[in-house]
């Protein structure tokens, strides 16, 4: 199976081609370039790189989010396009997941989190089990502190592996010096996350968990600026 997966979530952005599991090609996002002109060219790139063309393909997975609206839309747009111009199937996979499975730890529960700006983060926890990780509830949108709280009550007393690209959004914050008295850190995650949501889109289409371009979905988790604005505005005219 020959898989293009790409991360375009914010700048830390990636792109990789795969066979089932092992990675043929990976490029990282770097600089300031637009994903709109940096998707379609390097994507041409890896496959040629690779020994493959776009029509080989049997599957497109893309992180659906949590990330910048603009980063999120540009790469789901261009994977639908691809997805409806060559008839293949799409796996969308959260990047939250993605990161979640890079932990080396094994602990029961993975929390996994990231820079949200406006000082939140966005985060999931997800349970281990025999068919890999499971959310647990919902993403979202939440101050560090919350974030901590949250996971420690849905834990318990179990022990908790964390992950992150920011950890010190979390390492900083005296709340968490309780978390680390008792030997628990928080892992840096990789900032390349495409051959993770490669891999995890692998599993999606073996499970039978694919989608087309009309049913995939982003998981913005925030809301973006202007549904925000105009919903105040049209509280504050109410």
């Amino acid at each position: 199976m020959i898989l293009l997966a790409l991360d375009t979530c914010d700048s830390r952005g990636s792109l990789a081609v795969l066979r089932d599991d092992d990675v043929l090609q990976v490029v990282a996002h770097e600089g300031t370039s637009d994903y709109s002109s940096w998707l379609i060219p390097t994507a041409l790139a890896a496959l040629r790189a690779a020994g493959v063309e776009m029509r080989d393909v049997d599957v497109f997975a893309g992180a659906t989010g949590p990330g910048s609206f603009t980063g999120v839309r540009m790469g789901l747009t261009t994977i639908k396009a691809w997805s409806e111009a060559y008839s293949k199937p799409i796996a969308g996979v959260s990047r939250l997941e993605a990161m979640a499975s890079e932990a080396s730890c094994k602990h029961g529960y993975v929390a996994a989190f990231v820079d949200a700006h406006r000082n939140q983060v966005f985060g999931g926890l997800y349970r281990r089990g025999q068919g890999g990780l499971s959310l647990v509830e919902e993403e979202m949108v939440i101050t560090p502190e919350g974030f901590i709280n949250w996971v420690t009550e849905r834990a318990a007393v179990q022990r908790v592996t964390w992950i992150s690209m920011d950890p010190e959004k979390v390492t900083s914050l005296e709340l968490w010096t309780a978390h680390a008295r008792v030997g628990e850190t928080i892992e840096p995650s990789p900032k390349v996350l495409a051959p993770a949501i490669g891999k995890l889109g692998r599993r999606r289409a073996v499970q039978g968990r694919l989608v087309d371009a009309l049913t995939l979905d982003a998981e913005y988790v925030r809301r973006c600026d202007a549904e925000l604005f105009w919903k105040g505005g049209a509280s504050r005219g109410a």
